[in-house]
């Protein structure tokens, strides 16, 4: 992942709503900047699962593509189908390397004038000059539009508020683009505030991959999960395409996702990173994998997200750094 970062979330970003909402805890890493949580990780979950409550995510970055041919000259350069996307219709896609690794993923959305997207902190500078390098004759208009707009997830039942720029509806919830001033003002009619914490842990909870946390250098779409979701097997030229339909038509990926039932009497959760092994092997064991993404779960305790190798038996007790897990398939073993 690059570490440039868009003008609106540089270093030292830090959202008005962490001193207008009482409460609020800041998150660090790659989410600096907004909120961890409000003082009860499992209210918030909570709400966010009965469908009410808003997420900050205004750290994100922000990017449009505007003009007549923007749909078809996306479709040449992402892995989803968008040549026909209808307007208001959210989907996600990715970038691939030419050897069809990730490099960004993209939550995309078409108003019918614009293509809106929002991507991972830190990300956005990078993806902007990608795009623009393969603009070459497409009457396109490329802009990073995270200075002037910032994104909040709006739980299901939360009202859509007024001067909204653009609306991703998903199945879970909603993605709004908001003008970056009246963001603090928006958010008052949003219900309950819930931070990153809460949010992770739905995210894991329903396997979504996340760049970054499920990604390494070498992560291809196949070993996440995400043809499902943010690939389309019936379309092509695209950079690393033949990589997915080799893999797709000839073999399995070398390694899955797996989601990890952590044992509940250890105090701590394991860190991204941390190896996976074989119970049997023992903490100094030959590692499988590692941890992506770990987080406690209103109603599951906690869990994880892990990446282990394809070869890994599935009803093997594993231990995720020193903690016992035991594992569910994702993605085929």
């Amino acid at each position: 992942m690059t570490t440039q970062t868009s003008s609106a979330t540089e270093s030292g970003y830090r959202s008005p709503l962490l001193d207008r909402l009482p409460g609020a805890v800041a998150a660090d890493g790659v989410d600096a900047g907004v909120a961890a949580h409000y003082g009860d990780l499992f209210r918030e979950q909570r709400a966010l699962a009965s469908g009410q409550g808003f997420v900050d995510l205004s750290h994100r970055g922000v990017v449009t593509v505007s003009g007549p041919e923007r749909l078809s000259w996306l479709h040449l350069l992402l892995t989803q189908h968008v040549s026909e996307l209808p307007p208001g219709r959210a989907t996600e896609a990715l970038i691939l390397s030419p050897n069809g690794h990730i490099e960004h993923a993209l939550y995309l959305v078409d108003d019918g004038a614009t293509v809106w997207m929002h991507v991972e902190p830190g990300t956005t500078g990078e993806l902007v000059a990608y795009l623009q390098k393969m603009k070459f004759f497409a009457q396109v208009e490329i802009a990073d539009a995270t200075a002037e707009y910032a994104v909040v997830f709006a739980a299901s039942d939360a009202p859509v508020p007024d001067g909204v720029a653009a609306v991703r509806e998903l199945g879970h919830g909603r993605d709004l683009f908001l003008p970056r001033p009246a963001l603090a003002d928006a958010v008052t009619g949003l219900g309950p505030a819930a931070g990153l914490w809460a949010y992770e842990a739905l995210r894991v909870e329903a396997h979504r991959p996340r760049l970054g946390f499920e990604t390494d250098h070498r992560t291809i779409p196949h070993e996440l999960g995400w043809l499902e979701t943010a690939v389309h097997l019936q379309k092509g030229c695209y950079r690393g395409q033949e990589t997915v339909a080799r893999v797709h038509n000839l073999g399995r990926p070398p390694r899955r996702l797996v989601f990890l039932h952590l044992d509940g009497s250890e105090e701590s959760l394991p860190a991204h990173g941390a190896p996976i092994r074989l119970a049997s092997d023992g903490p100094e064991g030959r590692p499988l994998g590692f941890v992506t993404t770990a987080v406690r779960h209103h109603e599951l305790g906690p869990i994880a997200l892990g990446l282990v190798k394809r070869n890994t038996a599935p009803d093997a007790p594993l231990l995720a750094g020193t903690v016992a897990a035991a594992q569910e398939l994702i993605v085929e073993a």
